[in-house]
């Protein structure tokens, strides 16, 4: 049996932490660090992460939200999701956030598909995608005001199978659209038993390392 692949994680000896930008959600750092008897400096986005929600309905398709993204000037199809921006908020109860926030739905069933990091070579940005199932809508008046990008959304719900399909045509880009719509397929082929328990441990992340 081949050795599983597994990252690793270790903790540099660091010189030194620079600030060199505060944004009103993420900084960008420049840090000064020993390696391999030397001596690195990298510059990075300090990202405090994120969560997005595979929200599937009783008949497996997967909810998605359609969204403008300045950046790349586009309107772009993606899973709901958000930052992990509230000190000390739980991932799980992050999720369920956006999930009302952004599509007006409450889950009573959840599991961890998949942990990535989006650009690792330039940002310590962690993302954690969610599986969530059992939906039911909130009430109007219960229902959060959306602002701005959020405020021009359009939702769509697509079998897993057309929305493998849009991914591997080249027609979706966002990543965690791809990574979870790709990994939803290969776990249901393997009858969804790949998946992990909601509240399963993320040391990945850098704001839950110990």
């Amino acid at each position: 049996m081949s050795k599983r692949l597994r990252d690793e994680i270790v903790r540099p000896d660091l010189l030194a932490s620079d600030l060199l930008f505060r944004g009103r959600i993420w900084d960008v750092r420049r840090d000064t660090f020993a390696f391999e008897g030397g001596m690195l400096v990298r510059e990075y986005v300090d990202h405090p992460g994120a969560v997005a929600v595979l929200a599937l309905d009783e008949d497996d398709q997967a909810l998605l939200i359609r969204q403008y993204r300045h950046p790349i000037a586009s309107w772009e199809w993606e899973l709901p999701a958000g930052l992990l921006d509230v000190p000390g908020e739980d991932p799980l109860r992050a999720a369920q956030r956006e999930l009302a926030e952004e599509v007006d739905l409450i889950a009573e069933d959840w599991a961890v598909l998949l942990d990535y990091f989006s650009s690792p070579g330039g940002m310590n940005e962690a993302l954690r995608i969610y599986v969530a199932r059992g939906l039911s809508e909130i009430p109007h008046d219960q229902r959060h005001e959306r602002e701005g990008e959020e405020a021009h959304l359009i939702t769509q719900r697509v079998s897993l199978d057309d929305l493998r399909e849009a991914v591997l045509a080249g027609e979706v880009h966002n990543p965690s659209l791809v990574a979870g719509a790709l990994a939803a397929c290969a776990t249901r082929e393997r009858g969804w038993r790949d998946l992990r328990p909601a509240d399963a441990p993320w040391p990945q992340h850098p704001g839950q390392r110990q």
